[in-house]
């Protein structure tokens, strides 16, 4: 079964749509390409602007569809791409299982009426197939016009970092402020304190440090009231020490990226200098917050099942609250073999996913033994980045109990390390022998994102 590319133009919601359809059907740009055995169905994955691709389905016998972007155009330039794919057999869509999230799609929408090609285009905005294929050559640009544009880019640049500067000094004086005042009064008052000096911190142009300040509050009230104050210690003094590295290198990635602003998916992918790594990958867990800011981060752990290459990746999305729920584009525990590109750090970790395929059926169930000493994996982190909030782990062989007070602990086999658990290690995780455990130490508290066992893999919720 197979469509042409006039359907492809009338399903279109305008020209614009259009365009931007025939700028994504290049086999770059996809990932788990495939289809049904009868042809009926198609789906793939499509790189974004985020750090996970988008999931993109069809049904070729009445053109209904399905994309996890969060575009208001229905369809979206994503679907378009599909078909403009399918269309042109410009990648082959071979027959494969259909995976779950497209049945998942598919039962969803099963007794509904069949998609209609859109008609909703603007009067006077014809769609034009043509026109859409037409590759825009780019002007030549004055010399002049350049120069004024280079001059007024550094001119930002110089009046941001100096926006930065002033943040930054008015957020030292503030941490010096609590202190000074007593930590009680802090800790009692923190969610008014940290969100007025959030709030300069944004006029500053430190946005991801107005963030971090922002949810300060919430990682102060997660811990026992009795640890509290050490644990605002600890927070203003990873603050002081990341305003002070800003201070000193203002245009390093790293700093500025826990500071102001990540780079784009498109600086990442062209540095020749990045961590590149194809390897084995298992989804250990997907965690999504509603922030103070509106925004929804999805953040999706990774395992390297390989012995070399960073051990951990860490795929970050964020999109407006306003947009919903979006569906996920991974299943904790599943595995695939993939190519990530890691954003430029002395201890990678976030990453955007460039390709993926699916898992080698050969692949041996076992995670990568862990670090053969605990107290390097916990403290290496720290030593490159001072400031950091959550480091991965790789336990051993342990099991996790409670104590008389009914507090969560997770204890090595041999018994020569203990370490408070989040309250999250509910259910199976409790009591059970655990070969390996992956977590995320927060400086107080673990929280288990998945562990494997003598019986089979557990995640956190099971």
């Amino acid at each position: 079964m197979a469509i042409d590319l006039k359907a492809v133009e009338q399903l279109a919601t305008d020209q614009s749509s259009l365009k931007a359809a025939a700028g994504l059907a290049k086999p770059a740009k996809w990932s788990g390409i495939g289809g049904s055995p009868d042809g009926a169905l198609i789906w793939g994955e499509c790189a974004g602007s985020g750090a996970n691709p988008y999931r993109v389905m069809a049904d070729l016998r009445d053109l209904g569809n399905k994309c996890t972007c969060p575009s208001r155009k229905f369809p979206c330039k994503h679907v378009l791409g599909l078909l403009w794919l399918n269309a042109e057999a410009i990648v082959p869509f071979a027959p494969a299982d259909t995976p779950a999230w497209v049945s998942d799609w598919l039962g969803r929408r099963r007794g509904t009426s069949a998609a209609k090609p859109a008609n909703n285009a603007p009067s006077g905005d014809a769609k034009d197939l043509r026109a859409a294929r037409i590759v825009e050559p780019e002007a030549a640009e004055d010399p002049k016009d350049a120069a004024r544009r280079e001059a007024q880019a550094a001119r930002r640049n110089e009046e941001t970092e100096r926006a930065i500067l002033d943040a930054l000094d008015a957020l030292e004086q503030w941490i010096g402020d609590q202190l000074r005042l007593g930590l009680a009064g802090f800790i009692d008052d923190a969610t008014a304190r940290c969100r007025r000096i959030a709030a300069r911190l944004v006029d500053g142009k430190a946005a991801v440090l107005a963030g971090r300040v922002d949810e300060l509050p919430s990682r102060l009230l997660a811990l026992a009231a009795g640890d509290r104050p050490r644990g605002a210690v600890v927070e203003l003094g990873k603050l002081v020490m990341l305003a002070r590295a800003s201070r000193a290198t203002p245009r390093d990635a790293e700093v500025r990226r826990a500071v102001a602003t990540s780079e784009t998916r498109e600086t990442v992918l062209a540095d020749p200098q990045a961590v590149r790594v194809d390897t084995q990958w298992e989804v250990l867990a997907e965690h999504v917050q509603t922030r103070r800011d509106g925004l929804v981060s999805q953040t999706t752990w990774l395992l390297n099942l390989a012995a070399s290459g960073p051990r951990f990746a860490m795929l970050l999305d964020f999109f407006p609250a306003s947009v919903g729920r979006r569906g996920s584009v991974f299943t904790p525990g599943e595995r695939f073999r993939g190519e990530l590109v890691f954003y430029p750090s002395q201890q990678p970790l976030r990453a955007l996913l460039v390709r993926r395929d699916a898992a080698e059926e050969t692949l041996a169930p076992e995670w990568p033994a862990p670090d053969e000493a605990l107290s390097d994996a916990l403290t290496r982190p720290l030593l490159a980045e001072p400031w950091t909030i959550d480091i991965p782990l790789l336990l051993p062989q342990g099991r996790i109990a409670r104590d008389d007070a009914g507090h969560a602990w997770w204890q090595s086999g041999d018994g020569t390390a203990t370490l408070p658990v989040a309250s999250n290690a509910e259910g199976l995780l409790c009591g059970t022998d655990l070969t390996r455990a992956a977590a995320i130490w927060s400086g107080s508290r673990l929280t288990i994102l998945a562990a494997q066992t003598p019986w089979g893999r557990i995640g956190s919720h099971d």
